[in-house]
Protein backbone atom coordinates (compact mmCIF):
# COMPACT_ATOMS: atom_id res chain seq x y z
CA UNK A 1 0.00 0.00 0.00
CA UNK A 2 2.93 2.36 0.49
CA UNK A 3 4.45 1.70 -2.39
CA UNK A 4 0.91 2.62 -4.18
CA UNK A 5 1.06 6.09 -2.44
CA UNK A 6 4.28 7.00 -2.92
CA UNK A 7 4.24 5.70 -6.42
CA UNK A 8 1.38 7.91 -7.04
CA UNK A 9 2.78 10.92 -5.22
CA UNK A 10 6.01 10.82 -7.01
CA UNK A 11 8.00 10.14 -4.22
CA UNK A 12 7.73 9.67 -0.25
CA UNK A 13 5.10 11.40 1.40
CA UNK A 14 7.27 13.08 3.45
CA UNK A 15 9.73 14.40 0.26
CA UNK A 16 6.27 15.27 -1.82
CA UNK A 17 5.58 17.52 1.41
CA UNK A 18 8.05 19.64 1.70
CA UNK A 19 8.56 19.61 -1.87
CA UNK A 20 4.97 21.58 -1.94
CA UNK A 21 5.44 23.73 0.92
CA UNK A 22 8.74 24.85 -0.57
CA UNK A 23 7.01 25.45 -3.82
CA UNK A 24 3.76 27.12 -2.44
CA UNK A 25 6.07 29.25 -0.44
CA UNK A 26 8.45 30.32 -3.35
CA UNK A 27 4.84 31.09 -5.51
CA UNK A 28 3.12 32.99 -2.40
CA UNK A 29 6.50 35.00 -2.46
CA UNK A 30 5.93 35.59 -6.18
CA UNK A 31 2.28 36.84 -5.97
CA UNK A 32 2.32 38.66 -2.81
CA UNK A 33 5.33 40.65 -4.58
CA UNK A 34 3.01 41.40 -7.79
CA UNK A 35 -0.08 42.40 -5.26
CA UNK A 36 -2.26 39.47 -6.41
CA UNK A 37 -4.41 37.89 -3.90
CA UNK A 38 -5.97 34.17 -4.33
CA UNK A 39 -9.82 35.80 -4.92
CA UNK A 40 -8.34 37.45 -7.83
CA UNK A 41 -7.10 34.80 -9.12
CA UNK A 42 -10.64 32.71 -8.83
CA UNK A 43 -12.23 35.85 -10.17
CA UNK A 44 -10.17 36.72 -12.94
CA UNK A 45 -10.31 32.71 -14.02
CA UNK A 46 -14.48 33.22 -13.41
CA UNK A 47 -14.26 36.05 -15.47
CA UNK A 48 -12.12 34.92 -18.85
CA UNK A 49 -14.56 31.49 -18.67
CA UNK A 50 -17.52 34.11 -18.73
CA UNK A 51 -15.76 35.93 -21.77
CA UNK A 52 -14.87 33.05 -23.67
CA UNK A 53 -18.28 31.37 -23.38
CA UNK A 54 -19.75 35.00 -24.42
CA UNK A 55 -17.37 35.01 -27.73
CA UNK A 56 -17.98 31.85 -28.71
CA UNK A 57 -21.83 31.94 -29.02
CA UNK A 58 -21.80 35.57 -29.41
CA UNK A 59 -19.98 35.27 -32.45
CA UNK A 60 -21.80 31.77 -33.54
CA UNK A 61 -24.88 33.93 -33.15
CA UNK A 62 -23.14 36.83 -35.18
CA UNK A 63 -22.49 33.92 -38.24
CA UNK A 64 -26.11 32.88 -38.32
CA UNK A 65 -27.25 37.19 -38.46
CA UNK A 66 -24.62 37.27 -41.54
CA UNK A 67 -25.77 34.08 -42.77
CA UNK A 68 -29.38 35.32 -43.33
CA UNK A 69 -28.37 38.74 -44.27
CA UNK A 70 -26.56 37.93 -46.80
CA UNK A 71 -29.38 35.19 -47.82
CA UNK A 72 -31.69 37.72 -48.10
CA UNK A 73 -29.28 38.89 -51.39
CA UNK A 74 -28.13 35.65 -52.29
CA UNK A 75 -31.34 33.99 -52.81
CA UNK A 76 -33.48 35.84 -54.82
CA UNK A 77 -30.55 36.57 -57.23
CA UNK A 78 -30.34 32.83 -57.47
CA UNK A 79 -34.27 32.27 -57.84
CA UNK A 80 -34.22 35.05 -61.13
CA UNK A 81 -31.18 33.80 -62.78
CA UNK A 82 -32.45 29.95 -62.44
CA UNK A 83 -35.84 31.20 -63.36
CA UNK A 84 -34.04 33.36 -66.52
CA UNK A 85 -31.78 30.48 -67.06
CA UNK A 86 -35.32 28.04 -67.67
CA UNK A 87 -36.63 30.22 -69.73
CA UNK A 88 -34.57 30.27 -72.30
CA UNK A 89 -33.76 26.46 -72.57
Amino acid sequence: MADRVSTFLGGSPLAVLVRLLVISLLVGILLSWFDIRPYELVEWAKDFVQWMWVSVFGSLNRVIDYVLLGAAVVVPIFLVSRLLKTGRG
